[in-house]
């Protein structure tokens, strides 16, 4: 008779093959940890990211550039903005109307009208603002100057400093359109 030595050792084979198959998934295991590794921390970097909120004051401009009279004059306010990977520099985020109420004091008011978010124009003549979308109309301090006035409240002011003596800073917000209540958006 003829000896088979795979058959000699009963389960020899199987157990071998058993071990194979452990090996190779371990090593197939630890060769796809590294890419899936990477790839999870690049999709979650913009969950990890630091979201702790700064002052929320923005420099809008120079005490210099407003006039000494009261009359307001708008600019834009610009900001950093991020997205999930990109940080873009000195984007335009809004706008607001800065008057001298003093030789170191200044009023802010954003330039969204508080009834439907149109943007109010400044009228010089009549010293008001006036949104061109359904005639509210703002006195120079920003309070409501119609009592028919569409909108349910005054223009939003915002919180200004004067830094360094002469930077105007504003901590700029906007609110929630058509409410009587200031609701600062997200």
């Amino acid at each position: 008779m003829k000896s088979d030595d795979s058959k000699s050792a009963p389960g020899g084979s199987d157990r071998r093959d058993f071990v194979k198959a452990c090996c190779a998934v371990v090593a197939g295991g630890a060769a796809a940890a590294v890419p899936i590794a990477a790839g999870l921390n690049f999709a979650s970097d913009p969950i990890r990211r630091s979201t702790g909120e700064e002052s929320g004051f923005l420099k809008v401009a120079s005490l210099n550039a407003l006039p000494e009279d009261g009359k307001p004059r708008k600019f834009a306010v610009l900001a950093d903005k991020s997205d999930a990977w990109n940080r873009f520099l000195n984007v335009p985020v809004g706008a607001v109307y800065l008057r001298r109420t003093g030789a170191q004091q200044v009023q802010a008011l954003n330039v969204i009208c508080p009834h439907a978010g149109c943007a109010v124009d400044y009228q010089p003549g009549k010293d008001s603002y006036l949104c061109p979308c359904h005639n509210s109309t703002f006195g120079l301090d920003g309070a409501i100057a119609d009592k028919n006035s569409p909108s349910a409240r005054a223009l939003d002011a915002l919180e200004v400093e004067i830094r360094n003596g002469a930077e105007i800073w504003v901590k700029f917000r906007n609110y929630r359109a058509g409410t009587a209540d200031k609701i600062p958006l997200a």
